[in-house]
């Protein structure tokens, strides 16, 4: 069942997405799961099956898309939407609430930050209201439970979880002032008609989705979003996917970290890229670090615990992902020179080290430090796709397509060899 392009042509013309994106092994191992809970026999059996089931149709798109999102993620975002919805409150007079859009919404953590942020920014109730949309029914009825585990909540600032939470047996329960300020609903950003009839937003935020499509649904979509922001408003977009805009008549508004774009009349040189950091996966194998130990002391001192090098190195590792994920960019980088100047090179740290550059604008210096990881591990996957994106937006298309092959077949090795 593996490797039959009706599926990923169905995933493709339901939701946008590039199969080289995600990788083929990504969508054989949804199709081959939902295969087995229907009861197919085949790739035909089930593909006459989905065919003829909407709800099958819609647990094979939720079977691909996996939420991974936390509350305040990228906090500059949030930060400089607070300061931007004050200003645009005094433009319009407070004539008239703030419309701001969050799709796709997921399970909620995005528009629930949103209303958050301006709540404690000052903004009364009546002044702003939030709309997230999401492809997946099961993703928004999540959200609208207001339900969220600790997996959620991520970082070192969590003061805004004792404001606005519950902690109950099942987990941490949003307060009632912030629910009631977002609507959640179901929504496909391929439909044309999708808000066709709706005022145009104040702010939209919509972050992490172009980088999943090709270049013809990358301008569809764009074009639908730019229809709904605005003319004086702004879009709020995922760190990788500055360029992109930047190509579509879209300029930065220039404070780092944001992520934030507003429309321009003349054009100006594309945007650095720049991807959120992923904690560290493990390592399929992991060889001790040798390990020499220093030679006896001719004074006594006390006895204290000492981490071994592999845990100094787990540590650190996780530190680099916190420090990158938070935006703390140059704590990330000095944490990764350090991880090199006490261990043994680590194709996570050349990874990071290749983003971190990316968002400095060093373009040559990323690409260096991606290969430098892909000498290491050939099939690191992120360096593998990161690469290709960095390349794409240098316009060598054949060279991100060869890269993107090479981490399609790497996922596709990967998922034979965990069955």
């Amino acid at each position: 069942m593996s490797n039959d392009p009706r599926f990923f042509a169905f995933l493709k013309e339901r939701i946008g997405l590039d199969v080289a994106s995600v990788g083929e092994a990504i969508i054989e191992r949804a199709v081959r799961q939902r295969s087995q809970a229907v009861q197919a026999q085949t790739a035909d059996d089930y593909w006459q099956h989905l065919q003829s089931s909407h709800d099958e149709q819609q647990a094979l798109i939720e079977a691909v898309i996996v939420p991974e999102t936390w509350f305040f993620r990228y906090p500059e975002s949030f930060a400089t939407l607070a300061r931007l919805a004050k200003a645009r409150l005094a433009e319009i007079n407070q004539m008239r609430a703030l419309r701001i859009l969050s799709l796709p919404c997921s399970t909620g953590e995005e528009p629930y930050s949103i209303a958050m942020a301006l709540l404690d920014a000052g903004l009364a109730p009546h002044q702003f209201k939030v709309l997230g949309l999401d492809v997946s029914p099961l993703s928004v009825e999540r959200a609208r439970r207001g339900v969220y585990g600790k997996n959620s909540f991520r970082g070192g600032d969590l003061e805004f979880r004792e404001r606005h939470f519950i902690e109950q047996a099942d987990g941490y329960h949003l307060a009632d002032r912030v629910r009631e300020q977002v609507r959640l609903q179901v929504g496909n950003l391929l439909d044309p008609a999708l808000l066709a009839n709706e005022p145009s937003y104040d702010f939209v935020f919509c972050r992490n989705l172009l980088i999943y499509f090709d270049q013809p649904t990358q301008k569809q979509v764009f074009d639908v979003l730019k229809g709904l922001t605005h003319v004086d408003g702004v879009l709020f977009i995922g760190p990788a996917e500055g360029s992109l805009l930047g190509r579509h008549g879209m300029r930065s508004i220039g404070v780092p970290q944001s992520f934030a774009f507003s429309r321009q009349t003349e054009p100006v040189k594309p945007e650095p890229l720049f991807v959120p950091m992923p904690a560290p996966a493990p390592q399929r194998s992991s060889a001790p670090i040798p390990f020499t130990p220093r030679p006896f002391s001719a004074v006594s001192a006390p006895v204290v615990p000492i981490k071994s090098p592999q845990s100094d190195a787990s540590d650190l590792l996780s530190q680099i992902a916190t420090l990158a994920n938070e935006g703390k960019s140059a704590e990330a980088r000095a944490a990764c020179e350090r991880y090199l100047s006490n261990h043994p090179p680590a194709a996570q740290v050349f990874y990071w080290l290749g983003l971190l550059s990316d968002v400095a604008g060093s373009v040559l210096e990323a690409q260096g430090y991606y290969r430098k990881a892909l000498y290491l591990e050939p099939q690191h996957s992120q360096a593998l796709m990161h690469l290709a994106a960095l390349l794409e937006s240098q316009g060598d298309s054949a060279g991100a397509r060869r890269l993107q092959a090479r981490a399609a077949r790497g996922e596709r090795a990967d998922s034979e060899f965990k069955r």
